[in-house]
């Protein structure tokens, strides 16, 4: 597997990136573990492209993977290109217009993007180099946030400090920063991102844990560090967000190489 990520000038706020190109002499299986963003795979692979799997639903091709997907699987074999692209979800509504129906679910960009999918594909890959395709996604998604309007400041200002707080927040307390009552809180949350803020605090959560395990960590000891009451605690919240065992997440491709693709924004640094 090769990576290739875009130079810090080339990035828009609540967007990261990178470019993948893999190489695999049989069937490739892998487990896609649930992460805190909306996440955008653009296949860029010749012939049938990549296969994902949740739940006994398939989808082909360039997906728009929601929050809390469940239990993914991505197939495919030989030789291919992808493109993924993570939106945090305050922003991925400006971008996809669909961001808080995307929740649970995996769907093809054609159904979000209509024609416009097929016309991203086409300029991204026939460039030339990973960093032309980059230029080419912030211009789309650049073009694409000017048409729709942003979430609420107290749901962005919220769902950062669940992310800055790696989950261990308390939502009463959140409220009172933005001056809203907490039942306000909770509808506005739920209806713009898809997922309450309890909910969303729980994925942070799992997400830092995850990568903890993934970094070789003992798992009674990441259960500690990161908050849960014990390590049967973390293992009922590793397999309702992922479908996992511990052992399964510690071992998972998909987070072996997040400090590669995603260094700026590693769950496992201090």
């Amino acid at each position: 597997m090769d990576v290739a990520v875009p130079r810090p000038s080339g990035r828009l706020p609540g967007v990261t990136m990178a470019g993948f190109r893999h190489r695999a002499p049989g069937l490739m299986d892998i487990a896609m573990v649930a992460h805190p963003s909306v996440t955008l795979i653009v296949d860029l692979s010749e012939g049938e492209g990549i296969v994902y799997d949740v739940h006994g639903r398939r989808e082909r091709g360039s997906v728009v993977v929601g929050l809390l997907p469940g239990d993914l699987r991505a197939a495919g074999c030989g030789a291919g290109e992808c493109l993924q692209i993570r939106l945090e979800p305050v922003v991925a509504g400006a971008m996809l217009g669909t961001s808080a129906e995307l929740s649970g679910t995996v769907v093809s960009l054609k159904d979000v993007w209509g024609r416009d999918a097929g016309r991203a594909e086409d300029r991204l890959r026939a460039a030339a180099s990973w960093d032309e395709r980059f230029t080419i996604a912030v211009e789309i998604l650049n073009r694409r946030l000017g048409d729709r309007p942003p979430v609420d400041p107290e749901v962005a200002h919220t769902w950062r400090r669940t992310l800055a707080g790696r989950g261990r927040v308390r939502i009463d307390g959140l409220a009172d920063e933005v001056g809203w009552s907490r039942k306000r809180l909770w509808s506005r949350f739920r209806s713009q991102l898809g997922i309450t803020p309890k909910r969303g605090a729980r994925l942070v959560r799992f997400d830092h844990a995850a990568h903890l395990l993934a970094a070789g960590h003992a798992a009674a000891g990441v259960a500690t560090r990161t908050g849960y009451v014990d390590q049967s605690h973390l293992h009922r919240e590793v397999k309702a967000f992922a479908g996992l065992t511990l052992t399964a997440v510690a071992v998972a491709p998909w987070l072996a190489i997040d400090d590669v693709a995603w260094p700026a924004s590693s769950p496992t640094r201090p």
